[in-house]
């Protein structure tokens, strides 16, 4: 599989929802019930045009043959005080945060369960981190999906805590809220590797 990565675009919105479905729906089995992914695509999943406009999302596309590619992963950073969530979402927030003193926002990561653990989520998150680093933003902090622990953790990143967030539908989905200090990726540079 080939694949590139390239800023999201405002007409890939579509395209994006889709991806964003058939990840939840397929990688979430183990860890929620159906009736929560549901819930969670009625507004805690789903785009974030934002981000779109902010040119902080990326689309992992897989050449198919088609003009338009397939779009098999995305997920991007935010300079945005909201923490997770789409544009159904009611309570985000538009602010603009300080490198200085907040960490970026790691957001709305989805791969497609075809292409699942074949390094699609490593490499946007790897471009996530070099683009919040290169803003001067100095620790990420990312609201984790119990599907997407396993990689942030291999990522670097450490549980904060757990969150239990209501939904539309009623239910109720679990999060683990996680960070990472950018200075540890610098160091980590330094080590030797085995």
């Amino acid at each position: 599989m080939t694949y590139t990565l390239r800023k999201a675009r405002l007409e890939d919105r579509p395209a994006l929802q889709a991806l964003i479905q058939a990840s939840a729906r397929g990688l979430s089995r183990g860890d929620y019930t159906p009736e929560v992914v549901e819930g969670a695509l009625a507004g805690a999943f789903g785009v974030d045009s934002d981000l779109i406009q902010d040119q902080t999302y990326f689309v992992a596309v897989e050449d198919d043959g088609s003009d338009e590619g397939l779009f098999v992963g995305c997920g991007g950073w935010g300079r945005r005080m909201t923490l997770f969530g789409g544009d159904a979402r009611p309570d985000r927030s538009p602010q603009m945060l300080d490198p200085a003193r907040d960490p970026a926002r790691i957001r709305a990561f989805f791969v497609h369960p075809d292409r699942a653990r074949q390094g699609i989520g490593r490499a946007l998150l790897a471009a996530c981190e070099a683009e919040a680093r290169a803003a001067g933003f100095k620790a990420l902090e990312l609201m984790g999906t119990l599907p997407g622990v396993p990689l942030y953790t291999a990522m670097g990143f450490q549980p904060t805590g757990r969150v239990f967030h209501p939904l539309p539908n009623g239910q109720t989905i679990e999060f683990v809220p996680m960070r990472k200090e950018l200075t540890d990726l610098e160091n980590a540079a330094d080590c030797p590797k085995d």
